[in-house]
């Protein structure tokens, strides 16, 4: 009984280093928490999932491999991305069978970023698999590149582990956009997704939204619009997983306005943060659900270098159960960077939320999406970033906090560079980033003392053409917090 028991326990600590999926929140940036009850490690195996990049046959894709040096990694491992079985885009079977694509990249060693690139339509989805020193906080980003028609500007996504619930609000079925889906499942079974719609008067009906078989290994992209008779402007989009684990992203495409992915909000909840409003947005928009039975009332508030302060004429928002609310906010930021801070007015109910952001007017105008996102816990990193093109967002809505930023070496050479930073409680600061390196570089972001920090990164185009694209920098996921095994067992020998 004894062994058993000692055994289960040294069980769910190998488990959870080796995938890093351990259900424990991680402890404070000040290293608070209860004594003895929990340590950290640095995860020995990640899995990552990049979507296929574009349907345009004039798209270039840039993908950069990084994984920040992390105490108390193994020495060895390695990392590697694979192309998926493609499904076409009209769901009538794989575009290349035969075929099987070169890697686009082979990851570095940690501190050192690894790029790689493709072109065309043809591009695969990628399946990521990371162990050893590669494995803690591996990330990778996926940046594309298109001149003209649907979809035009500069795209960008970071790759995703596997997961069974999705949220997406900011989707549309809208005369003029092309929305898809895409769905990537890396392992060797099946999956079995849902997918559910919710526009501005609830559920939208669908006959053929339930039960979308994935292959193993396989990715395929979903048109939204094929799913409902119902066009709808502002639409949140519920992935479900029946059986199996997929990756999802929604690809958000308008014909007048380019396009950009929009990745899984973060879970719902009462109070949200959605960071990295760029200072010269021209027109941001913000989307909202409701999950559950009982409305939710929320007070906006905008989190500027100077302090928070209140959108007029949207002091706070009424978002109806079960129904997706959209609020247009205009150039909420008035020549500064801002985040959107999402409270409850009441009581607090499940929501989720995304931001909807432009910049530019005419054929210029270009669009971007922000969903409402973890804060960066431990650690946060971001990949492909260059001296001119990239702009890191810090907000500290509760607190203020100091955190550490970091500089990888650059994919041409140069040595890692650091600063620290204080984030003032409710502002929101865009930071020159330390540089040392040349070339593109990673950057990581680990608060050290203070309030949870939120952080976003914003990618422009720097030869000539118009176009962004913002990421949110959740935990990267490189540490796991596991139980520590207490010194005194007399409990278990009872």
């Amino acid at each position: 009984m004894n062994r058993t028991t000692l055994s289960l326990i040294a069980c769910t600590v190998a488990l959870a280093a080796v995938t890093g999926f351990a259900a424990f929140d991680p402890p404070a940036a000040s290293g608070s928490g209860a004594a003895g009850s929990a340590t950290e490690r640095p995860v020995e195996r990640t899995g990552l999932l990049c979507p296929a990049p574009s349907f345009s046959d004039i798209a270039d894709t840039a993908y950069t491999s990084f994984t920040p040096v992390t105490q108390g990694a193994e020495s060895g491992g390695r990392a590697a991305l694979e192309a998926a079985d493609e499904q076409s885009a009209d769901g009538k079977g794989a575009k290349s069978a035969d075929k099987k694509a070169e890697p686009v990249l082979t990851p570095k060693p940690p501190g050192t970023p690894a790029l790689g690139d493709t072109s065309g339509s043809d591009a695969p989805a990628l399946i990521g698999t990371a162990d050893g020193k590669y494995a803690p906080g591996w990330t990778v980003q996926e940046t594309t590149k298109i001149a003209a028609g649907t979809g035009r500007g500069l795209q960008g996504v970071t790759c995703t582990p596997a997961d069974t619930d999705f949220w997406f609000p900011g989707a549309s079925t809208a005369e003029g956009r092309t929305d898809y889906v895409h769905l990537t499942n890396p392992d060797d079974a099946a999956a079995v997704v849902d997918i559910k719609l919710y526009g501005k008067g609830g559920t939208l009906k669908s006959a053929v939204a339930d039960g979308i078989t994935v292959p193993p290994h396989s990715s395929e992209p979903v048109l939204l619009s094929t799913l409902t008779d119902d066009p709808q402007t502002d639409l949140t989009v519920h992935v479900g997983v029946r059986s199996g684990r997929v990756g999802a992203t929604v690809q958000a495409q308008d014909d007048a306005g380019g396009g950009d992915w929009l990745p899984a909000a973060a879970d719902p909840a009462g109070s949200l943060v959605l960071p990295g409003i760029p200072k010269d947005a021209t027109d941001v928009r913000l989307v909202a659900f409701a999950r559950g039975d009982d409305d939710a009332d929320l007070k906006v508030r905008l989190a500027s270098p100077s302090g928070s302060i209140t959108p007029a004429g949207n002091e706070t928002v009424h978002v109806k159960a079960g129904m997706t609310t959209a609020v247009d906010l205009g150039p909420v930021t008035r020549g500064e960077p801002g985040s959107l801070i999402l409270t409850p007015t009441d009581d607090a109910v499940p929501v989720v939320a995304a931001l909807r952001v432009v910049r530019g007017k005419g054929a210029r105008q270009e669009t971007a999406y922000i969903p409402a996102t973890a804060p960066v816990g431990r650690r946060a990193t971001a990949a492909d970033n260059t001296a001119k093109g990239s702009t890191l967002s810090l907000t500290a809505p509760t607190g203020t906090a100091t955190v550490k930023v970091t500089a990888s070496a650059g994919s041409e050479g140069g040595s890692p560079a650091t600063k620290t930073y204080t984030i003032k409680s409710g502002t929101s600061q865009d930071i020159s980033a330390p540089s040392g390196g040349k070339g593109t570089y990673a950057l990581t972001v680990e608060p050290v003392s203070g309030g949870p920090v939120y952080a976003a990164r914003t990618l422009t185009s720097t030869d000539g053409a118009s176009g962004f694209t913002i990421q949110t920098l959740p935990n990267d996921r490189g540490l796991v917090a596991v139980p520590r095994a207490e010194q005194d067992l007399s409990v278990l020998q009872r």
